[in-house]
């Protein structure tokens, strides 16, 4: 297996580099204005590692992975083109009215208890760029009020002229029928041709969500339309930096379904979050081979903090309306929670609370932190753990970086020394254990909001940042295992590694599987396997596109279904179920309904009484790859204490006075040691912090444990 993976943050440019038995990881800063150059760094560092030149790899890799966060920060900046929408005549309001409190999605609990104080978010679409046309298809997908061509060439003519870049096309019943959206698709291309330089894009509703719900399948291209064009260009740049250097395959693109494809099969709106998700991949496949149990995975690096559950048994959790920044979609992503608290997060002062408030800003990698020495002026997560002496400034991320302590008091005494009346180091401790605390109560809530408790679960700590901050989150979470897994600081990187090609496709349906007014069972067989053989047929096709044989294609039948008109609806996988053939067949369906809902909710909450009706139907279609394999992650047995290789003062919560801390290399992480707290290790790629009772034993491949003494 030769294989090339990489996770571009905002921060940092994270490479998974395997060649036949060789692991190697790399990091380079993620150079935004060209993502290909950061790339090109992180590669040829990991090149040179494995003793190879950057052309011989990319002539004879199998294939190059990328996940990143490019689409997630473009949306939060909102930078992207004037996107323009046409709707059915009647419907011109419902994306400006977003569900009537649809402008609370995205806000955190508290927020969204108060909405007459909630800020309704910036629109993309305004309402001066939203036209109608006169049109309509009922939910049976008959044709009621048929389409005028001409009707269509005034409204896209209008939109034009105020000034879209590029538009949506998003239809009532769409899903049932898509005649009338290709209909528009095509005269579009009739009046601004392809090969013309007033060609602008068209997405159409239907192809980008295959579920009923006109606000959220109308969300959802429109945020696809908006990140189009970035997504198109860097990727773009990305691929032809490969080709010019002898990559001749397709390049391969991570999706936020915990799948991948081929740029050319590859959706904007499918790129979101899918670094992060990688990483929750890594854990879900290390957890099933090591047979770790319960693991929440955390990711901390430059800007974010991201939490992924992995429950025994490797099943991932889905969102199937997951909320990306402010607005409901309807695409199938791996849950995940994303705090904008990570290494670059800026610290600056709460005037309301008189204490210190953390991120969501970031320094991000340009200036980044006020210790870079790039010209950062403002107090960051990475300035604290400097000051409190975790870092040392002369060999920081392999030597690439040298920080400087004095930028750093800088900004620290100029932002928050004064408000506070505290002193420098006094705030760099607050600021560490603030930091860790709010990431403690991620994992808390997301841990309880789903019947978990803290104890149950393993820590994954990984990401530039996380061994380096293990310890406190643990303690304020309540958890007291907690693992660094191998090639931590590149983990969502190798979890790109081990990505299968995988698509989902679903239709939303009206399928009654128990009738509770007259008592009986759905028996329209045909209907819901003909549905099912369509949706395989597509997963099929996209694969087979991609050059895969078509007897490689697996699929995986998965159902939306609820009791009776409970708004709740439950995301059903039937592993061992593709057809409907019997009565029995669907008691099997409704019976993993009853236990997935009661496991869930609590036996006592599931009411078949009240009837059983299924609305999605969906298909992951896949095909099984080669994959990283995982060493023991054994623990305990006969251990000895080395040597460090120096010591220096560091400053610990609740501890007055510095302590002189032992600082070990990497040649100390052996399987047969065992550090004891407080110590410092300090590798190429990321730094262990063991506090004060709390211990250190690494294992086989580089995973590292914190167990509490």
């Amino acid at each position: 297996m030769k294989r090339i993976s990489v996770d571009i943050g905002g921060t940092f440019t994270d490479c998974f580099f395997v060649w036949d038995d060789q692991y190697i990881d790399a990091k380079a800063l993620t150079t935004h204005h060209n993502l290909a150059l950061g790339f090109n760094e992180a590669l040829d560092l990991a090149c040179k590692r494995a003793g190879l030149d950057r052309s011989t790899v990319l002539s004879e890799v199998d294939s190059v992975r990328y996940a990143t966060t490019l689409g997630t920060n473009a949306l939060i900046e909102r930078k992207g083109p004037k996107v323009a929408a046409i709707v059915t005549h009647g419907f011109e309001d419902t994306i400006p009215l977003s569900r009537g409190r649809g402008y609370g999605e995205g806000l955190d609990y508290a927020m969204q208890q108060n909405l007459p104080a909630a800020e309704r978010p910036e629109p993309i679409v305004p309402r001066s760029l939203i036209r109608s046309v006169k049109e309509r298809i009922n939910s049976a997908g008959a044709v009621v009020a048929p389409l005028q061509a001409e009707d269509v060439r005034s409204v896209v003519r209008e939109l034009v002229d105020a000034g879209a870049e590029a538009i949506v096309v998003s239809l009532v019943n769409a899903t049932e029928n898509p005649a009338h959206e290709l209909a528009i698709q095509e005269i579009i291309l009739d009046e601004f041709p392809p090969h013309e330089l007033g060609a602008i894009p068209v997405l159409l509703g239907h192809q980008v969500s295959g579920r009923k719900g006109e606000y959220v399948r109308a969300t959802s291209t429109i945020i696809d339309a908006f990140l189009h064009e970035i997504m198109f260009h860097a990727l773009s740049q990305l691929s032809n930096n490969l080709r010019e250097f002898g990559y001749d395959k397709p390049m391969l693109v991570i999706h936020n379904s915990g799948g991948m494809a081929q740029m050319n099969s590859t959706d904007a709106l499918q790129t979101i979050h899918s670094g992060p998700i990688a990483g929750v991949g890594a854990a879900e496949h290390l957890s099933t081979e090591t047979g770790l149990g319960h693991v929440i995975s955390t990711d901390m690096g430059g800007t974010s903090f991201d939490i992924g559950l992995v429950p025994e048994g490797g099943v991932k959790h889905y969102d199937f309306l997951p909320t990306i920044d402010r607005w409901l979609v309807s695409v199938p992503m791996v849950h995940l929670d994303t705090l904008g608290a990570g290494g670059g997060s800026i610290a600056s002062y709460d005037r309301i609370h008189d204490s210190i408030k953390i991120g969501p800003e970031s320094a991000g990698s340009n200036p980044g932190p006020a210790c870079y020495d790039r010209g950062g002026l403002r107090a960051t997560v990475t300035d604290a753990d400097l000051l409190l002496g975790y870092l040392d400034p002369d060999n920081y991320a392999n030597g690439y970086i040298t920080l400087n302590p004095k930028r750093s008091i800088f900004a620290v005494e100029e932002t928050l020394c004064d408000p506070l009346d505290m002193e420098v180091i006094d705030v760099a401790k607050a600021i560490k254990d603030g930091v860790d605390e709010q990431m403690a109560i991620g994992i808390g809530k997301e841990l309880r909001v789903r019947g978990y408790l803290p104890e149950d679960f393993t820590m994954l700590a990984y990401g530039g940042n996380g061994p380096l901050h293990a310890c406190g989150i643990a303690r304020h979470a309540g958890i007291k295992r907690v693992l660094a897994p191998p090639f931590s600081s590149v983990f969502s990187a190798c979890g790109a590694g081990n990505m299968r090609q995988l698509h989902f496709h679903e239709r939303g349906v009206h399928v009654t599987m128990y009738n509770a007014t007259n008592r009986e069972l759905y028996a329209n067989y045909d209907e819901f396997n003909s549905v099912v053989e369509e949706l395989e047929a597509r997963g099929r096709e996209d694969l087979v596109r991609q050059g895969f044989a078509a007897e490689d294609v697996l699929h995986r039948l998965e159902v939306d279904m609820r009791y009776g008109n409970q708004l709740l609806t439950q995301a059903v996988a039937l592993e061992n179920l593709s057809r409907i053939n019997g009565v029995g067949d669907l008691l099997e369906i409704i019976k993993t309904f009853g236990d997935v809902y009661s496991h869930r909710f609590g036996a006592a909450s599931a009411a078949p009484e009240a009837g059983i009706r299924c609305s999605t139907i969906r298909v992951a279609s896949y095909v099984e790859g080669d994959v990283v394999n995982f060493e023991s992650l054994a623990a305990g047995g006969d251990r000895s204490e080395p040597d460090p290789i120096g010591h220096r003062h560091a400053h610990f919560t609740g501890q007055d006075d510095p302590v002189l801390t032992p600082v070990y290399d990497q040649h100390a992480l052996t399987p047969t040691s065992v550090i004891h707290g407080p110590a410092i290790v300090t590798t190429e790629n990321t730094t262990f912090l063991v506090e004060p009772e709390w211990r250190l034993e690494p294992t086989a491949q580089g995973a590292v444990w914190f167990l509490q003494d």
